[in-house]
């Protein structure tokens, strides 16, 4: 394991990343869903919440990075007018399924569990931007998912505590970035 300050490494990918989206997004070269996105921003801050009352400590940096990057990006969409805005009934479905996840875990009032229902429901929020991602690659920036990616395997180094609640976020977020990054190449090569 590498030591912890190593985390503040990783939370500065992930905004650098996501200020790098929210450039390409005011440009009109990205185009965020944002359904997925509002959901993105929801679903660490959350998780952030609940690490804290788990004792995670620096490791939650990066959970506090990936929500306040999809803030920029969602912001970027609105100032410059080039996010998704066509909500589908499966974006509303996904949706809906990121609300409940989010509400369970209200419900439950556990630190452990918020950290696995916030994955759960990040996942749900996350599938439409996969589905555009692989419909339409070129309006996704991959680079920011191999920040994120890059950020959240920082991250892994540095815990040392095998609780789920330290490293499940993290880990999901590298799952993630790696299936995302993967679409968009495989989707963009000619």
């Amino acid at each position: 394991m590498i030591d912890q300050n190593w985390v503040v490494l990783s939370a500065a990918l992930g905004l650098i990343g996501g200020l790098r989206y929210a450039v390409a997004t005011m440009r009109g070269r990205a185009s965020p869903n944002r359904v997925t996105w509002v959901l993105w921003a929801a679903a660490p801050l959350i998780a952030f919440s609940a690490q804290l009352d788990a004792g995670v400590g620096l490791p939650a940096v990066l959970t506090l990075a990936a929500g306040v990057g999809p803030l920029i990006v969602l912001t970027a969409s609105f100032a410059g007018r080039h996010g998704s805005a066509t909500i589908t009934p499966f974006d509303l479905a996904c949706g809906a399924v990121s609300v409940i996840a989010l509400l369970v875990w209200i419900g439950l009032g556990s630190a452990s569990w918020a950290v696995v229902v916030a994955v759960a429901a990040d996942a749900a929020a996350a599938t439409p931007t996969v589905r555009k991602a692989w419909r339409e690659p070129h309006t996704e920036n991959a680079l920011f998912y191999v920040l994120v990616g890059l950020g959240a395997t920082v991250t892994l180094l540095t815990i040392t505590d095998p609780a789920p609640a330290s490293w499940l976020f993290a880990a999901y977020m590298l799952a993630l970035s790696l299936t995302l990054t993967a679409v968009i190449a495989g989707r963009s090569a000619p």
